[in-house]
């Protein structure tokens, strides 16, 4: 086996926790980041959830992807197993990223199942908001998460529309 590339478009950008020898912007077609995932366990609870995002199908993805080392690509990917598949919400699939340089890869990364039941689907947001601005989970408050994923995002230049509309009321 070769080095792994991971694909990151929320938590996993700002936040891997695993060893990786190098970072680069990447864009995976065929799905798109979207607050899409009710969070029972990470942003809020059963109780009270609150909403993660997930890679939902169509559109385009910007984030960022990482190269691991083939000796460590098995413990990166039991890492990423036991931190992203916690309710099996995600389907881990290999993915063809781009870089901008025009070289691609297959990356591993973790698409929304849309059966599972914490499927949150394209929620108005007014009501992302409503659910993100109180829930609080085992990985901390729900606001953090969506005004960490922003603030990174921004850093990159990357632009989305939903994300920076929910930061600028989170923010307040």
């Amino acid at each position: 086996m070769g080095d792994l590339w991971v694909f990151g478009y929320g938590s996993l950008m700002w936040k891997p926790g695993f060893e990786y020898e190098e970072k680069r912007q990447a864009l995976l077609r065929g799905a798109h980041r979207s607050l899409c995932v009710y969070s029972w366990v990470h942003r809020g609870t059963q109780e009270r959830p609150g909403l993660v995002f997930g890679l939902d199908r169509g559109g385009a993805c910007r984030g960022m992807a990482f190269r691991v080392r083939s000796d460590r690509a098995e413990a990166t990917v039991a890492y990423l197993r036991e931190r992203e598949q916690v309710t099996m919400v995600y389907l881990e699939a290999h993915r063809r990223i781009a870089f901008a340089d025009g070289s691609t890869a297959t990356a591993v990364t973790y698409v929304v199942d849309r059966g599972h039941a914490q499927y949150a689907g394209m929620l108005p947001l007014d009501r992302q908001l409503e659910l993100v601005q109180g829930a609080v989970g085992q990985s901390g408050a729900n606001p953090e998460y969506v005004l960490n994923t922003a603030s990174h995002l921004s850093e990159l230049g990357i632009h989305d529309a939903r994300v920076s509309w929910l930061a600028d009321r989170l923010a307040c």
